[in-house]
């Protein structure tokens, strides 16, 4: 049974809530009676989810402007909710972007943007939260990585790199943040129903003539999409338990055990299995 209790009148914000991961999420706070923030560089969108919402369960929410590449605006933001309700219970860094491709085709613009976003957007959530949930003696920072952050992420090489990355920095800053009863949780999820499967890089970026279809090729690797919705109440609930690292869907935790106990027999059987996925994904 979902923890209700945990998240009533609780504030929190989450990034990247204009759809997706991020605004399931947001609709599974609302629902268990939160107050939230859905910020995203999509403006339009973060307030279409919010007034969505808002006509919905009894949580109070809103929309906002926000681009997590830009620290002073993240800092601006968070100080001002913490401010307006006297506290911040949670800050979710779940704003990231896909960047698909062989590492011969990427340029350094696939690489900065990728990790401006998907590493250094985590960060700037990390460096203005956690001073202030220090001083309270209390929150929970929830960032937002892959199971590409636990296991070798061929085709998707910068992606997985900056996924790595956010789990490092959440299982360091745990151990860190318990002597000021500050909690840190990292979600890994598996392939996730989201428009991210279907979007492709980034249309600003120089395009890749091999990127693979995302959402083939990860079912073909991983297994089948999972709904956000349900991944929404599955990190719920780890956030409640305070699990330090939440890999959902139940088959997504297969791979993960497998890497864990035999790192060299994926390592060394991956490259079949990628030429399989690649072909059948049309990369």
């Amino acid at each position: 049974m979902p923890d209700d209790t945990h998240y009533q009148g609780r504030v929190a914000i989450i990034t990247g809530a204009a759809s997706g991961i991020g605004k399931a999420l947001a609709g599974a706070l609302a629902r268990r009676g939160a107050t939230v923030v859905l910020a995203d560089i999509d403006e339009a969108g973060a307030k279409a989810a919010a007034d969505a919402l808002a006509a919905g369960p009894p949580g109070r929410v809103s929309g906002v402007a926000l681009d997590v590449t830009d620290a002073e605006a993240v800092a601006s933001l968070v100080e001002r909710v913490a401010q307006d309700h006297g506290h911040l219970d949670f800050l979710f860094n779940n704003a990231g972007i896909a960047v698909a491709g062989p590492v011969s085709e990427l340029t350094l613009a696939h690489w900065n943007r990728t990790i401006d976003v998907n590493l250094r957007g985590v960060v700037h959530g990390v460096v203005a939260a956690y001073p202030i949930m220090i001083r309270q003696g209390r929150g929970h920072i929830v960032n937002t990585a892959s199971l590409a952050g636990l296991l070798p992420s061929p085709m998707l090489t910068a992606y997985g790199m900056t996924k790595h990355g956010v789990v490092s920095l959440s299982e360091s800053l745990r151990m860190e943040a318990a002597e000021h009863g500050v909690r840190v949780s990292v979600v890994c999820p598996g392939v996730i129903d989201t428009p991210l499967l279907d979007k492709g890089n980034p249309p600003d970026l120089p395009p890749v003539t091999h990127a693979p279809n995302a959402r083939a090729l990860l079912t073909k690797m991983i297994g089948r999409a999972y709904p956000a919705a349900s991944l929404a109440e599955d990190v719920l609930d780890g956030v409640a338990r305070n699990r330090p690292i939440i890999v959902t869907p139940r088959h997504a935790r297969i791979p993960w055990r497998i890497y864990r106990i035999s790192p060299r027999l994926m390592i060394e059987s991956g490259p079949r299995v990628m030429r399989r996925a690649v072909r059948s994904a049309g990369g």
